[in-house]
């Protein structure tokens, strides 16, 4: 089976792991060489499910074409049909989600995540950055809307049938409250040509999911055949949603996503629509995947045969999923999905659909399980990731503050690390003491590089020291770093979070004052100029302010978290190096030749 984890994230991955390979690279070769939308309808908040119906009005889409009459007046009702009724919208205030529909397609106008930390990732300038790093008031980011309907597309949850008798998804519908208004539930009924068309949708007591059940009556006389399509799309407000670039962060974009077959298929703006003969098959999901919120649906029964069709501009994602349709005369098709439109919470969506939703859908145990938290990608970093967070959710529950919690998951690493860095500072310590050695070597062989290496090498080994021991604790570091970096980007429970108040607003996010990188990258020139050098002045030079540099120019525009978690690691460093040094100081032979094979290799060659 195709792993279905692959969004643009691991692209960050890739750019941040070359980043440091690039580095580090550079080390070894110097060591050894030398849309307007309609605002939401309600505030931040946890108000109880209430519901406001609006009369008559525009709420809704055009309604739908009806052909002209003879001359060219008012276009008359198609025989059998009756008047489309007016539109109307229907306002549902739920604690998690506040929703708008419109009886024109029948579909949503909006839906508003609920609270503080369902809001779009917002972008705050450099200027901006040190006005809210003094306590200038900031307006916060728009609460985050998964169903901005995109102009000219269906609603979102609108359907068609595309056949011989089509039905547009701009259908005007009626509007049934449940026994208990539309906090029980709401059913939409429309008719045109030879379909009926009910659609149901009720919400469990709590949480982000809903049930939306499809029933399509034929009411002719005649067996009829076609596609059900179900859309769903999302304009896009390109203030807060960027694609990713190496030195231009890691970008955020929202994605057209369908799981078909055994692969999900996804699009961004830029990508190729996939081949069709890649989007047909059973039907898992189909949605609008962003990085830290999903808006899904998913046949409750299972996957069904079908088709998906993905779009995806700068201004606008959306994905049509289509079922073949057959209904003999008289006859009624219902079909039922689950929906959820909310966080990525892995502890939600591990259990989609929820038990309330399974009650109030009357399935049981019986329903699918369409395994959404599979959109949160950790990629071939999982299990790193997963350690990296459990230990992060420990301190966080005894500190209550991530960037606490980052500092302390930082001083645990060290520790384990220990050992190994001792080794490390040993090893180049005794790559100190050769360098007089290698000094004459380059100087005997200053016209032949390659009798140079052999020379210095065969040095190494009679005095049995490991050139490579010193870049050791690095190489180790990077998965870590890369598992953080990929942790970060994709944990809703550290999404939005500070670390101290104002300062670094969002761990997940860039430092908008860049204060932050700036200060890893004094720290790492800091750490190069304590460290034993193994090469000559003008190499050292460059290693020195080379690498901090790079370093410093990535991570600029990477998670602020990310850069916490080095600048502290560069900072438990600079106390390791002095307190290892002055241990070794201490403790090293009298004969101040070094470690005995050290001392026996320059003996030798006296």
């Amino acid at each position: 089976m195709n792993d279905p984890l692959s969004p643009q994230s691991n692209d960050s991955q890739k750019r941040l792991l070359a980043a440091l390979a690039l580095s580090f690279a550079a080390t070894a070769v110097y060591t050894f060489f030398f849309a307007p939308t309609p605002p939401p309808p309600g505030a931040e908040g946890g108000a109880d499910a209430g519901v406001v119906v609006a009369g008559p009005a525009d709420a809704g889409p055009a309604q739908a074409a009806l052909p002209p009459d003879a001359d060219g007046g008012t276009p008359a009702v198609a025989a059998g049909d009756a008047p489309p009724p007016p539109a109307r919208q229907v306002d549902l205030q739920r604690p998690e989600v506040h929703y708008a529909f419109s009886s024109g397609g029948a579909g949503l106008t909006s839906a508003v995540l609920q609270g503080s930390k369902m809001r779009e990732q917002q972008e705050l300038s450099v200027q901006q950055g040190f006005e809210k790093l003094i306590g200038k008031d900031i307006p916060p980011a728009p609460q985050m809307n998964l169903a901005q309907p995109v102009p000219g597309q269906p609603l979102p949850l609108a359907v068609s049938i595309q056949g011989a008798s089509p039905l547009p998804a701009d259908t005007r519908f009626t509007v049934t409250e449940g026994a208990e208004g539309a906090a029980e539930g709401l059913t939409f009924t429309g008719r045109q040509g030879p379909w009926e068309v009910v659609k149901t949708l009720k919400w469990p007591r709590e949480g982000f999911e809903l049930t939306y059940t499809l029933q399509v009556r034929n009411t002719s006389g005649q067996p009829q055949s076609g596609d059900l399509q179900v859309h769903y799309g999302r304009a896009i407000d390109p203030n807060f949603e960027h694609a990713p670039s190496f030195f231009g962060g890691v970008g955020n974009q929202s994605r057209s996503a369908c799981w078909v077959g055994e692969e999900l298929q996804k699009m961004v703006p830029g990508d190729d629509a996939p081949d069709a003969e890649d989007t047909r098959g059973p039907v898992h999901y189909f949605g609008i995947d962003q990085q830290y919120f999903l808006s899904a649906l998913y046949p409750l029964e299972g996957p069904r045969q079908g088709s998906c069709t993905l779009t995806a501009t700068p201004t606008a994602r959306t994905v049509t999923a289509s079922f073949p349709l057959t209904v003999a005369a008289g006859e009624t098709v219902t079909l039922r999905f689950g929906g959820y439109l909310g966080p990525k919470d892995p502890d939600l969506l591990g259990v989609v659909p929820g038990a309330p939703l399974r009650q109030a859908a009357s399935l049981g145990d019986t329903a699918f399980h369409p395994r959404l938290e599979d959109t949160i990608d950790f990629g071939i970093w999982a299990v790193i990731c997963k350690i990296l967070l459990a230990v992060m959710k420990f301190f966080h529950g005894l500190t209550g503050n991530w960037g606490v919690a980052i500092i302390l998951l930082t001083v645990v690493v060290k520790m384990v690390l220990l050992p190994l860095t001792y080794r490390s500072m040993v090893s180049m310590e005794e790559v100190k003491k050769l360098q007089p050695r290698m000094e004459e070597i380059r100087k005997k062989h200053a016209d032949n590089r390659e009798q140079q290496n052999l020379e210095i090498m065969k040095l190494y080994q009679e005095a049995k020291v490991n050139p490579l021991g010193g870049c050791l604790p690095l190489l180790i570091q990077m998965p870590v770093w890369i598992a953080l970096f990929t942790a970060l980007r994709n944990s809703f429970d550290i999404y939005g979070e500070p670390f101290i108040g104002p300062i670094w607003r969002d761990l997940t996010y860039k430092d908008p004052t860049y204060l932050l990188p700036l200060a890893l990258g004094v720290s790492m020139v800091i750490t190069q100029k304590m460290q034993p050098q193994m090469m000559d002045a003008t190499q050292a030079k460059i290693m020195t302010w080379f690498l901090p540099v790079i370093f410093t120019l990535t991570l600029l525009q990477y998670p602020a978290g990310l850069s916490l978690y080095i600048f502290t690691n560069n900072i438990l460093s600079i106390a390791q190096q002095y307190g290892l040094r002055k241990w070794l100081d201490r403790n090293k032979p009298q004969t101040g030749g070094g470690t005995p094979a050290v001392a026996a290799a320059g003996g030798r060659r006296k």
